[in-house]
């Protein structure tokens, strides 16, 4: 058997083709454009190149980018005021705060200032909250977008056996809950989790967040299960490889997400689809 695969950047494309038509659409019908404010505080050059990438699709699919650069040595509560002031802007429909920020700001703090309607990377507790009681609103985007990934399949979640790796709130813990409200039967794995092996073979699907590079082994893959491999690690050698060791596990699964170009465009792509729900819904 050799693995069906996900093609997140097709699909993410698609679902960015989409954006794109609705906001031509709601524009041609007096309503503003979409507005995103990213907020990077510093230099880190991972976080610099994400930021381009979402800086470079909001253009393509018509947003205005009203996003803002600070440097490292920015305060907590110079960092809240900007908040405060993008919070009361009415041509800002979504606020995210690039991650990790300075360690001398409170990450959860600033995620919890952000006004729950326009928190579209979907991390406030109101809006965790909402996906954990089935009243969804602003998802997180990664799992979000697995969801969309794995609606592309056309199998239906309801009563798979579902194993989620990583028990992150950004990835791990969210995308257990979008799971389990498909009615999957879930269960979560982390660094306390005895006998990794065993419950990865007992999965019909797997989604794997660690950032660790291939943790997950291939031969541990149930035959014909759907691998989403959410993890994106450069080795020495400079090689990008994901969470699962691919080569393996390809031969095993009936679907699997590639590393890159598996599930990266699909959380930008969701990004973009939350801020439009934001601005229009």
């Amino acid at each position: 058997m050799t693995a069906k695969i996900l093609d997140g950047k097709a699909i993410a494309l698609e679902l960015r083709e989409k954006i794109a038509q609705k906001i031509s659409d709601e524009v041609a019908k007096g309503k503003a454009r979409p507005g995103l404010a990213v907020i990077l505080v510093g230099a880190d050059p991972a976080s610099q190149v994400y930021v381009r990438n979402k800086k470079i699709a909001c253009e393509k699919a018509g947003f205005n980018d009203v996003s803002l650069e600070l440097p490292a040595e920015t305060t907590q509560e110079e960092l809240l005021a900007k908040i405060d002031e993008l919070n009361a802007r009415e041509d800002v429909h979504g606020i995210i705060v690039q991650l990790p920020v300075p360690k001398h700001i409170n990450s959860e703090a600033i995620i919890e200032r952000i006004d729950p309607k326009k928190d579209v990377d979907g991390f406030h507790p109101y809006n965790m909250g909402r996906l954990a009681t089935r009243t969804l609103n602003l998802a997180p985007c990664t799992p979000h977008g697995v969801m969309t990934m794995l609606a592309k399949t056309g199998i239906q979640l309801r009563g798979l056996n579902a194993v989620v790796v990583g028990a992150s709130n950004i990835v791990g813990v969210p995308m257990a809950l979008e799971l389990l409200n498909a009615r999957a039967t879930v269960t979560v794995c982390h660094s306390a989790t005895q006998d990794l092996a065993q419950k990865v073979s007992e999965a019909d699907l797997v989604v794997v967040g660690v950032g660790i590079p291939e943790m997950v082994k291939g031969a541990w893959i149930k035959p014909g299960a759907i691998v989403i491999d959410v993890g994106i690690n450069r080795l020495d050698d400079g090689r990008l490889v994901g969470d699962v060791e691919y080569d393996i596990a390809k031969d095993k699964a009936s679907w699997i997400t590639p590393v890159p170009g598996g599930v990266g465009p699909m959380t930008i792509a969701t990004l973009l689809e939350n801020t439009v729900q934001a601005a229009y819904d």
